[in-house]
């Protein structure tokens, strides 16, 4: 059985149910990779930056028998390893012996590992066009005409809890900053046990969370819209695509308006019980835009241990922030609507989103 190269798409729906093998270095697969494949490196960085000039300054006959010195003496090391993967997938998939293996280009790399696998008697199948290729399929994403619709609010209405309300009701939901492991503003990033993502592993994971409406893997999902969160184009240290920044900017939003005293209340909850230094460093990193006297009377009170007078002249200055983005925005909208609530519950407010908005 030899093992076989499929296109992008066809190796993407595969993956929902068998393990990929990133026989990438691991710098290369650390920087970025397809979401939830395995590195599992032929080369170290150091063998990779050996064979590569062997193959430019001498021949690549050269760089073969250089690679093959490598890659020798630690063939049963792969075998025992790729077992090891397939294991830890049957827990999840019944799998009994399929794997998905890509490189850089579909090259060498990948061709050598898949033909060590199949040998063994694996079911191997590699991705042409390599992670590059992947790369490419990424980036036209963004430009489809997706049908997305974005929850707005002003901070402190809760909008992170309602989609993750409508998520486990089955409604198609991105939350855009899980995959930036940043919550947005100046103090988006206290708290996060993760690191965020490069720009362009944040671009794969959204990429994939997208075409779940082209793939419909999951049954449970409803595909009449993906809801997103109304967030500005910058998450942190990443960007929101262009091409789908435009579409969040021109198509649905549904604003969620609560009074400002509640949404002050369950922002001193949230935020109210996080490292006081870093509060104070994000206040201070504020002030050129918010000013010295305001950025001044924040701290005193952060300092004296009023949190509620603190946020209440942040949670002012955000309010001003967002009203002038969606006041900017609002006439290149084609749906616009209000909904009005006495308070901050995202499994009431969730619920009136379905009733008002889900799947009939």
């Amino acid at each position: 059985m030899a093992f076989r190269q499929i296109e992008v798409e066809e190796f993407l729906s595969l993956a929902v149910q068998y393990p990929i093998l990133d026989v990438r270095s691991p710098s290369e697969y650390h920087y970025a990779h397809i979401p939830k494949a395995y590195n599992f490196p032929l080369f170290s960085d150091e063998e990779r930056a050996i064979v590569g000039t062997l193959y430019k300054q001498k021949s690549r006959e050269a760089a073969i028998q250089k690679g093959l010195d490598f890659f020798g003496p630690r063939l049963n090391r792969y075998l025992h390893e790729a077992q090891q993967i397939i294991t830890q997938h049957a827990g999840q998939y019944e799998n009994r012996g399929t794997l998905l293996v890509h490189c850089w280009r579909g090259g060498m790399r990948s061709a050598g590992i898949a033909w060590l696998l199949d040998l063994y008697g694996y079911q191997v199948f590699t991705l042409k066009g390599g992670y590059k290729a992947f790369r490419n399929w990424v980036l036209t994403q963004f430009s489809k005409n997706w049908n997305v619709r974005s929850l707005g609010g002003y901070t402190g209405s809760g909008k992170t809890e309602i989609l993750r309300f409508l998520k486990e009701d089955g409604i198609h939901v991105i939350d855009l900053e899980y995959i930036a492991r940043h919550k947005g503003s100046a103090f988006g990033g206290i708290g996060q046990t993760e690191k965020q993502p490069t720009q362009e592993m944040f671009e794969n994971q959204l990429a994939l969370e997208l075409n779940m409406h082209d793939f419909k893997k999951l049954s449970t999902i409803h595909l009449s819209h993906i809801w997103l969160e109304d967030e500005s184009q910058r998450i942190g240290t990443v960007n929101i695509p262009q091409p789908l920044w435009e579409q969040m900017k021109r198509k649905e939003l549904v604003f969620i308006d609560i009074p400002f005293e509640k949404r002050l209340s369950y922002i001193v909850q949230d935020y109210g019980k996080l490292d006081r230094s870093l509060l104070l460093a994000a206040i201070s990193r504020l002030q050129k835009k918010l000013g010295g006297l305001e950025t001044k009377i924040a701290i005193g009170y952060l300092l004296d241990g009023d949190i509620e007078k603190c946020f209440d002249i942040l949670l002012k200055y955000y309010d001003k922030l967002y009203l002038k983005a969606l006041d900017k925005k609002k006439d290149e909208l084609t749906f616009f609507e209000k909904l009005t609530f006495d308070d901050v519950s995202p499994e009431v407010i969730g619920k009136k989103i379905v009733e008002t908005y889900g799947p009939k």
